[in-house]
Parts: structure tokens; C-alpha cells; sequence
């Protein structure tokens, strides 16, 4: 079998193509990365290296690249016999792939194929896949619309797992944590035959994505941002600060409050997934970059995004969110000199009101909302 994966970085190899690889995928990867490409052309394998006791080491054998910088035709031509696409290349980089995707369903289609296909995105947001769908249709003529929705699945996803910047000399070597949590929204599913070991299905995927964005997303940004705040430059440093470790605590109260309002999860469960999830962040062997889990902090800042979308919905159920508009105040103070998003935001707040950043940014309506953060804000910057 062939999975085509769109993204050939850490997480694509390092989580993605184990789990593809562990249910008997060959692997063709794409990216515009030369040197991650070349190296899956030459060896053909790489190793994960679990970041707990022991380091144990796993094997990915059986993939090879696809340069859809260099050979945008070979991408295409490998969709005729692919049997699952995935992705775990960004958010923002989805559109960019989406026109390749829409030839390769052109491609299926010239080829008759009936057999149904699902494109599975695997990124840090809501509704990924179905986006990408939206991006692809964009680009396929109105001839084409019935075999997408015959033949071709763009059910969401929920993916968890922790991997920190790194570098090695050995470029496809990648160190993840144990840890792996992978949700597919089985409704959603064109290919019902085709069903991955180590990935869980789920009749209705929305209850398990807000619950991970809003407890493990906002609860690292979370961490970052008032680390930052602190002076810290690595999560597991400033979770140490028990300053840090409460507000981190007290946001996830505020999250928590809003899935077993909204969800019905049982609370002690809850709670002890937040415990766990937490544990994850102190974990002894992984040292990640308080930058790496900062960046873009206007994408994170978003209308429905970590932050902004927990306190609207918090709001409108007059539950607490004192916590989670503190966090919002320091995420608009943090700053990286290597980050553009966070370049932009400083440009934002020199040039314009703290309001009128607050308003842009999240696209929030309610002013007493807007004020509380500002207020916030104004007290943290004198």
C-alpha cells in the first residue's frame, strides 16, 4: 500500500510516518525540502528516537521523497495508485498543496479509479481536512465534483504528540515523546475497509479536537507566554516556577470548565487528562524551546483559535475566564526576533491602540471582552 504524506519535517516523520509505516505503508514524502528529500532517496529508512527512559529507537523502512518544488508531475502521477494521503505541514502551507491534491484526484479520475481515497489532515487546528477540501475544490472544475464526493474522504483529525526543535547531524533522525494520540472522524471516511492500527475513530470528532486544542494547544502557548514573560527560554524550565505552573493550572481550570459544560467529559477525568498532560510538559527528557511553541502568536491569537475561542464560549456560558485573558495580555507582549508574526504584533501596537490590535487580531465583538484585555495588557507593558 502507498500512502502519499504532504510534509517531511519533524512531526511528519517523527509521528505521522511511524504510525503510517507500523500498518504496512510504503511511504512517498513531500516536501520542497531538498536536503530532507535527497536523504529519503538515499536511505530509504530513518530512526525515532522515543524521548523517555531508555531512548528506545524505532525504524521507519519503506519511504522514499517526492520534491513537489522540482517535480510537481511525479506528486500527481503517485495519486493513481495511493491508497491514503495525510498531511502535517502547517496550517497556513495547506492551500499551497491543495492545487497538487486537486490534480491528483483529476489524475484518479482520468484513471477511472473507484477506489474511494481519504485526505487526512493532520495539523494543529479545527477542522483541518475539512479546509484543505475547501482549498481543493477551489482548484477542480465543476466536472469533477461528483467523483469527489463519491470517491474521495476528507475526514478531520486530532493529532498529539510532542516534538521539540531539534537538529542532528543525521537529518532524518527525529526525537518524539512516547506519548501519541491520533482521532479520525469516521463519519467523514470514504475508505470505511481501510481502518489504522494505533489510530482511534470516532462517530463525532469534535468533543476530542477541542478537548486536546484547549487543554494541550493552550496549555503549552499558554506556558510559553508567561514563561517568556518570566524570562525563561524553555517550557520544562518554566514550569519549575510555580508562579508559571499556576497560571498555566488556573487557565486550564478555565478550559476544563467549558469542555464538561460543553462536552459532558466527566470532571475528574478531566482532570487527571490535565494532570497528564501536564506531565508531558516537565518531561525530563525533552527540552523544548519556549520560541518554537510561541510562533505565530497572531495565528494563535485567532477569532477560533486556543484562547479567543475558549473565552467566547466561556463567556456566553458565564463561566470564569480571568485566567485565559491574563495569558491573551502577555501572548500580545511576547517578542522573537526570528518570528515575523511577532514582529508584525509589535509594528501593530506601535501604530495603533491596544484595542484596535485586540480587535484586528482576534476579530472579537464583545467590548467588555476587548477591555478586560486591554486592561490587562496596559498594566503588564508599564
Amino acid at each position: 500500500m502507498l500512502a502519499i504524506h504532504f510534509g517531511g519535517g519533524n512531526i511528519g516523520r517523527g509521528f505521522i510516518g511511524e504510525v503510517l509505516n507500523k500498518n504496512g505503508f510504503e511511504i512517498a514524502f513531500v516536501d520542497v525540502n531538498k536536503e530532507i528529500i535527497d536523504a529519503l532517496n538515499d536511505k530509504h529508512e530513518y530512526t525515532i528516537e522515543l524521548a523517555q527512559e531508555g531512548t528506545p529507537q524505532i525504524k521507519v523502512n519503506n519511504v522514499y521523497g517526492i520534491n513537489n518544488g522540482t517535480h510537481p508531475k511525479e506528486v500527481v502521477a503517485s495519486f493513481e495508485k495511493a491508497e491514503l494521503i495525510t498531511t502535517a505541514i502547517g496550517p497556513k502551507i495547506l492551500p499551497y498543496i491543495a492545487p497538487l491534491i486537486a490534480k491528483g484526484i483529476q489524475k484518479r479520475k482520468a484513471a477511472q479509479s473507484t477506489q474511494p481515497i481519504d485526505v487526512v489532515a493532520c495539523e494543529n487546528m479545527i477542522g483541518g481536512s475539512t479546509f484543505l477540501k475547501e482549498e481543493v475544490l477551489k482548484h477542480l472544475e465543476k466536472e469533477d465534483m461528483d467523483y469527489v464526493e463519491q470517491y474521495i474522504g476528507f475526514p478531520d483529525a486530532a493529532v498529539d504528540r510532542i516534538v521539540p526543535l531539534q537538529s542532528h547531524e543525521d537529518k532524518l533522525f527525529v526525537s518524539v515523546e512516547g506519548y501519541k494520540e491520533w482521532v479520525i472522524d469516521e463519519s467523514k471516511l470514504k475508505n470505511t475497509d481501510l481502518r489504522l492500527e494505533g489510530v482511534h475513530y470516532a462517530p463525532n470528532l469534535e468533543p476530542f479536537i477541542e478537548r486536546k486544542l484547549f487543554t494541550v494547544n493552550t496549555g503549552h502557548a499558554t506556558t510559553a507566554y508567561v514563561g517568556k514573560f518570566e524570562g525563561y527560554k524553555t517550557i520544562d524550565e518554566a514550569l519549575k516556577d510555580d508562579k508559571v505552573k499556576e497560571q498555566v493550572e488556573n487557565v486550564l481550570a478555565e478550559t476544563g470548565a467549558l469542555m464538561v459544560e460543553k462536552w459532558q467529559f466527566n470532571a475528574e477525568d478531566h482532570k487527571a487528562y490535565i494532570t497528564k498532560i501536564l506531565s508531558r510538559f516537565v518531561n525530563p527528557y525533552i527540552s523544548d524551546d519556549i520560541t518554537r511553541v510561541a510562533r505565530t502568536p497572531i495565528r494563535k491569537l485567532g477569532y477560533d483559535e486556543r484562547f479567543i475561542r475558549p473565552i467566547r464560549e466561556a463567556n456566553e456560558r458565564g463561566l470564569e475566564t480571568t485566567y485565559l485573558v491574563k495569558t491573551v495580555a502577555k501572548a500580545l507582549l511576547y517578542r522573537d526576533s526570528n518570528d515575523e508574526e511577532s514582529q508584525k504584533l509589535e509594528k501593530l501596537l506601535q501604530n495603533k491602540s491596544v484595542e484596535e490590535v485586540i480587535r484586528e487580531v482576534t476579530q472579537l465583538k464583545d467590548e467588555t471582552v476587548i477591555d478586560r484585555i486591554a486592561k490587562e495588557y496596559k498594566q503588564l507593558a508599564q
